[in-house]
């Protein structure tokens, strides 16, 4: 009989139906079950108690991303340990070694299948010097072929990858082969996080402030003493904010507890009251008396409220639409404004309802300059001016997409409707830097708007700019009042988008020769009576035929 051992083949078997041992599943590298429950992650209730006696043990609170490692060490640990109990008694094959009948064996290359040797024969192969063959029955039903057992060579000289690769230490495959908790949270760490938290998000056990874990019942007592202090504090510094250790600093303290869990305990009993704000940037708490915050902050002023109209996007052509992404509004759908890579910086083109309000918009660059919250839907930030260090009091309304606190740095720089204000990330976490491109004020024509009953109305007239401007976007007013009073006359008349464009293009076609009007302009001054993103205006001006292109970006009102 003939043998024929290929190096770079393995376990070395005999095959049923060939008259020489076959040498099989070429790759001795194979992947440990950690990966697979890695990739379909659960949790299960012997984890939660697993995460609940890791932070009795260690007596802080921990964030979801420390516990998730946690877990995964210790799913690893249970792991290894059930696969060295599983085969304590086991060694590794080997086809150098020597076996005998009833020992028990491992297969790393299969997967870790375990198996016991039944019969040993001697082998036959001229070119090779005398080895054995070992028959073995695997504990896994499915791996023996039917009517025969599987065969094995053992006691070989001749110089085998596997022979190289397997020692006498199966524990030692085990921990080679398996995957580390780095590994593992590097492949998959998002999911696992994520799967965590929303768990220990139903469990009653435990509660979350700030993105950290704890026992309920361990908390700090936290009295209503204790929080009527709180509201003295804070109501002492302004409204705030202040962070938590200093709030306890002011107080007293809560009387036991490490320094960190008496914040914690603090903060869940804060959030639990109504009187208190959590305004902090993600990874910072810090707290704000609710009353004391501004009202442009609690709700979103009436000039920057949009109720959504429905328009065919389709009406838009590629010029239009590659219009609307210049103008940046930050109500226009996220694809068509979306900011391709992260940002340090945000060139914005203002807008009348944002001026007037002393507010910034949220476009989708701004966004990734302005901190962001986990839970908290405001954020309190410093608004430091770019031209002469003075800081403002800013907040970000992300849900409503505006930043409010600018109403001094436009005025003080007497900034127009349609300046380029640019904000870029400060030294600080919750310090942005807002600032423009100045030049020496100049004398400049510009539109300027005029309530002429209840109509809006347009005229040229000069004004000393001293900042770079969109020309096409560029308002003026001087009667703020009579505006302010034309905008809620639209609002109360509830006048549709279209009659307010027809009451708009013919008054600033009058400032052209030509008589017509930029798209640009066109959105720009709609804004001034009602808060619209461009998206509707434009689908209006091609589908309604009271406007008429007449090349480029420019319309008037039909000739009929």
């Amino acid at each position: 009989m003939e043998y024929n051992f290929g190096p770079d083949r393995n376990p070395i078997e005999r095959s049923h139906d060939l008259t020489l041992p076959e040498l099989v599943s070429g790759d001795i590298t194979v992947l440990m079950p950690a990966s697979h429950w890695a990739r379909a992650f659960t949790v299960t209730k012997s984890d939660v108690d697993f995460i609940a006696g890791l932070l009795l043990e260690r007596e802080v609170p921990l964030s979801t991303q420390a516990l998730a490692r946690a877990l995964v060490e210790e799913r690893l640990s249970r792991e290894a340990d059930a696969i060295r109990e599983r085969y304590k008694d086991s060694l590794p094959y080997n086809p150098s070694a020597t076996y005998t009948v009833g020992q028990r064996l491992v297969f790393p290359a299969l997967d870790f299948a375990s198996g016991t040797v039944v019969q040993v024969r001697p082998g036959v192969n001229p070119d090779y010097e005398p080895f054995e063959v070992i028959s073995v029955r695997f504990d896994d039903a499915s791996r023996n072929p039917p009517g025969r057992l599987r065969e094995f060579a053992a006691s070989l000289s001749a110089p085998h990858r596997l022979s190289e690769a397997n020692g006498t230490d199966l524990a030692a495959h085990f921990q080679a082969d398996q995957l580390t908790a780095d590994e593992i949270m590097q492949a998959a760490g998002d999911d696992i996080v994520y799967t965590l938290e929303q768990t220990l998000a139903d469990t009653d056990s435990l509660v979350q402030v700030a993105g950290l874990w704890f026992p309920r019942d361990l908390l700090v007592e936290v009295n209503l003493g204790h929080l009527h202090l709180t509201e003295a504090i804070l109501d002492i510094n302004g409204g705030g904010p202040l962070s938590t250790a200093d709030i306890l600093r002011e107080i007293g303290g809560l009387g036991s507890g490490s320094p960190l869990l008496q914040e914690f305990s603090l903060n869940h009993a804060m959030r639990s009251d109504d009187r208190f704000d959590e305004v902090g940037p993600t990874g910072v708490v810090l707290w704000h008396l609710r009353r004391a915050e501004p009202e442009e902050v609690l709700n979103t002023p009436a000039r920057l409220r949009y109720t959504p109209i429905d328009y065919d996007r389709a009406l838009l052509t590629p010029e239009l639409l590659e219009l609307e992404a210049e103008i940046n509004d930050e109500l226009s759908p996220a694809g068509s404004t979306a900011a391709p890579t992260p940002a340090d910086e945000a060139v914005i083109a203002l807008i009348y309802p944002h001026r007037r309000a002393g507010t910034l918009p949220l476009t989708a660059a701004a966004r990734q300059v302005f901190p962001s919250a986990r839970q908290t839907p405001r954020v309190y930030v410093r608004l430091v001016d770019g031209q002469d260090g003075e800081a403002y009091a800013g907040w970000v309304v992300r849900k409503d997409r505006y930043v409010f606190g600018l109403s001094r740095f436009y005025r003080k720089h007497r900034l127009p409707v349609g300046a380029y204000v640019i904000v870029r990330r400060g030294e600080a976490p919750d310090e942005v830097v807002v600032d423009f491109k100045a030049h020496r004020p100049r004398t400049e024509w510009i539109r300027l708007v005029t309530a002429q009953g209840n109509q809006i109305g347009f005229e040229n007239a000069k004004r000393s700019i001293g900042a770079e401007y969109d020309d096409l976007m560029i308002l003026g007013a001087d009667d703020l009042e009579a505006v302010d009073e034309l905008f809620a006359q639209t609002q109360q008349q509830k006048r549709t988008l279209p009659a307010i464009m027809r009451a708009v293009i013919p008054g600033l076609g009058r400032l052209t020769p030509q008589g017509t009007v930029h798209a640009k302009t066109i959105y720009s001054a709609v804004n001034v009576v009602r808060r619209c993103p461009p998206g509707p205006i434009f689908a209006i001006l091609v589908a309604n035929p009271d406007f008429q292109n007449v090349g480029g970006h420019y319309w008037k009102l039909s000739d009929g």
